[in-house]
This record gives C-alpha cells, sequence and structure tokens, in this order.
C-alpha cells in the first residue's frame, strides 16, 4: 500500500513541540503532506529539512511566521513544482507539487502528489474576496494538470481546502450557511470540481479556454468520502480552539484528498488521527493500492 497523509500542522514548530516527529516515526506514511508550516527555510534548517527519514520539499510564504507547505516523502521525486504560477498566491506559499513521473511503470506512468493550503476567509470581506480569486485561478489550472500530452497524468492534492462541503461535513451546519467556509460559492465550486468530466481530446494545448470549452466538470473524487459516504462526527478534521469544541466534536471537515479517478479508484482504507492533537487539525490518512 501507499499511505498518504495530509495534515496542517499550525506551525511545524510548535507541532513538533507535541510529538509530530514521533508519531511519524510510528506511523511511517511513504508521503505526508503538510499545510501552514509557518516558518521560513532558516527556520527548518538543520532540524526539519528531514522527517523520520523523508526528505522535505517545501513552498515558503515572503511574510514571516504565515502559511507555507511541504511535503515530505521517501520516494524520490523526478521533479518539483513550488507554486502554481499565481502573481497574487505563490508569494503565500499555498502550493507545491513532487512529480513521480516512472516511465516504466504500468498502470500510470505519471503521478503528482500536490500539498495545497487554501485562503480562509473568515476574518473578512477583503480575504473571502481573495479566496473566491484563489478558487477561480486554481480550478482552469488543475484541470489543465490532467490534459493529454501523450499520457494522461494522475495526481492527488491533498491539503486544508477550507471548504465543508456537504450538510454532514460539518457538526452546525444550519448556523454557518453565512459563514466562510460553508458558503454557497464555496460549496458550489466543490461541487463542480467533483462533477463529471467531458471526454477531452489529446493533443490540444492545456490552455483556460480548452479547459472551459471541454470539460463540464473537474471530474474528481473526494477520496475519503467515496470510502465513507455517510459519516458525520467521525469525519470531522477541525475544531475550532474556543469554548469545549474538541471535547464535544463540534467540528468541520475541512481537510481533504481529493484524485484523479484512475488514483482515487485504488483508495482502500481512510483513518483520521483525532487522538493527536499537534495542531487544531487532525491527520488525514488514506492507503492506496498503489506501486510507485
Amino acid at each position: 500500500m501507499f499511505k498518504l497523509t495530509s495534515l496542517n500542522l499550525n506551525g511545524i514548530r510548535s507541532a513538533a513541540t507535541k510529538g509530530l516527529q514521533e508519531w511519524v516515526t510510528q506511523s511511517l506514511p511513504d508521503c505526508i503532506c503538510v499545510q501552514e508550516i509557518k516558518a521560513q527555510a532558516a527556520d527548518l534548517s538543520g532540524r526539519f529539512e528531514e522527517i523520520a527519514g523523508h526528505k522535505g520539499y517545501f513552498h515558503f510564504a515572503e511574510k514571516k511566521g504565515y502559511s507555507g507547505v511541504g511535503i515530505y516523502t521517501r520516494h524520490e521525486p523526478s521533479d518539483v513544482i513550488v507554486g502554481y504560477g499565481s502573481t497574487e498566491f505563490d508569494t503565500e506559499g499555498r502550493y507545491v507539487e513532487l512529480r513521480f513521473d516512472r516511465p516504466g511503470r504500468t498502470h500510470s506512468p505519471k503521478l503528482s502528489i500536490i500539498s495545497c493550503y487554501f485562503p480562509s476567509g473568515s476574518s473578512g470581506e477583503a480575504r473571502q474576496a481573495a479566496k473566491f480569486r484563489f478558487l477561480a485561478e486554481l480550478y482552469p489550472r488543475l484541470l489543465a494538470l490532467r490534459q493529454c500530452d501523450g499520457t494522461p497524468r494522475e495526481y492527488v492534492l491533498c491539503g486544508d481546502i477550507n471548504i465543508a462541503h456537504q450538510e454532514i461535513d460539518l457538526c452546525n451546519f444550519k448556523g454557518n450557511r453565512k459563514n466562510s467556509g460553508f458558503l454557497p460559492e464555496e460549496r458550489a465550486w466543490m461541487t463542480e470540481f467533483l462533477a463529471p468530466a467531458l471526454p477531452t481530446a489529446c493533443g490540444l494545448p492545456p490552455t483556460e479556454e480548452v479547459v472551459a470549452n471541454l470539460v463540464q466538470g473537474g471530474g474528481m473524487v473526494d477520496v475519503y468520502r467515496s470510502l465513507h459516504p455517510a459519516t458525520t462526527g467521525e469525519a470531522y478534521t477541525w475544531w475550532s480552539n474556543r469554548g469545549q469544541a474538541y471535547a464535544k466534536n463540534v467540528g468541520w471537515r475541512l481537510d481533504y484528498h481529493l484524485a484523479t479517478p484512475g488514483f482515487g479508484a485504488t483508495a482502500r482504507s481512510a483513518a483520521i488521527h483525532k487522538a493527536q492533537r499537534f495542531s487544531d487539525h487532525a491527520p488525514l490518512t488514506i492507503d492506496y493500492d498503489w506501486t510507485m
């Protein structure tokens, strides 16, 4: 099995004091996608370039103590893509992609693992507007990643999406209909991303215009929901630090594995490690029947 974990750290240095490295050593995922590391390269030097023998690859925010994503892996990538080409959001450290392209791999020679941290709009209208710009900008780029260039690419995006898609994805859905993370426009973005895609023609350039003309939906798979379509409280991955949200399980499902259908179909089991309190998020691990 290929064991893949996603975890918002809410600060890698803070998470390290709460047993992060010991947990990785014990659980030994093949890759762990981390978000909100809240550190720069100098902060990681000599401490966090590797964890439990897993080498880290990162996209740091320009602003100190803010955002940042990474992927720790025990497999050597064939390529590393830092940022997705955004003039606005690449400065915030929100996207890193590792490619594991293996020409001799018969089931799919091209595979990408992505760690992504979607903006939160909870701090006010300006950041909510930025979140909508991020969603609109990222969508065609993710679709273009799958465009035919002779050989289709499988990929899985792991991360803190900051969207609860369905009513079963948060405890108090009635009281949060007008709150960031459960707004109709955000949920519609996720619905479209998961909607079936029309066939695309190989040989066409992966431009936004081509994507818009050929794709009805993103055609992606919410991997956890494919395995557990109806779970509610067991599915939550984030709890507010206010009140007794964690103790009472007043949570949200904000952390996802979003995969192409070919890769998503190989998922065999999922676990949300609620006992691990590295941050206000719980690690989400999914086992895939996949040979790197």
